[in-house]
């Protein structure tokens, strides 16, 4: 009985410090970290997702069979180039973009009948994209605009040779995915130029 009289004297005390110190500290802890926004939780992959034995067996493989009969050795579409000017909390979204246009524009064209496992790639790397679909850039537009561009123009000019080194490029795309998606950006961004 003493020391339900001691707990009923005592709660309104209690029920003070709850509601001023630790329920502040509940909220606070959900809200996102400053300097971050929704978006770049949404540019986020799971690193799991390119662990995956089989579908990586299956993209290096089908780039080395495709990169063998690639005879332009000068050029190269995916590379560091594409992040030129490109802050590091804006590099997977880029490598979004680039491999939309990819699964769009080389996978799921003519190509998918004239190698093997084009089909379960471009899947895998659909579903990728599909996961990123709230990755959205920050800041300004126009450097991941103009990249891309560029990418897009040199495999235009390399003709029917740009898809045959889109694919056959596929493992270093796979692996700069994986690069820009699940680790973690620097804050304030990565300024040099690659």
């Amino acid at each position: 009985m003493a020391s339900l009289q001691t707990f009923s004297k005592s709660f309104p005390g209690w029920l003070f410090f709850c509601c001023c110190c630790c329920l502040p500290l509940l909220l606070t802890n959900s809200l996102p970290l400053k300097g971050t926004s929704a978006a770049h939780h949404a540019c986020r992959l799971r690193k799991i997702n390119f662990q995956q034995p089989y579908i990586r067996n299956r993209t290096y493989t089908l780039a080395k069979t495709v990169h063998a009969s690639d005879k332009d050795t000068d050029n190269r579409l995916i590379g560091q180039q594409l992040f030129v000017n490109i802050r590091e909390n804006n590099r997977c979204y880029l490598m979004k973009r680039v491999v939309e246009f990819v699964v769009k524009d080389v996978l799921l064209t003519e190509v998918k009948n004239q190698y093997p496992y084009v089909e379960e790639v471009a899947q895998f790397l659909a579903s990728l994209t599909s996961e990123l679909s709230s990755c959205q850039f920050s800041g300004k537009r126009e450097h991941i605009e103009k990249n891309l561009e560029q990418m897009k123009n040199k495999m235009e000019q390399l003709g029917e040779n740009g898809k045959t080194k889109a694919i056959g490029e596929l493992d270093l795309l796979f692996d700069y995915m994986e690069n820009a998606c699940t680790d973690v950006p620097k804050k304030g961004g990565n300024k040099k130029k690659n």
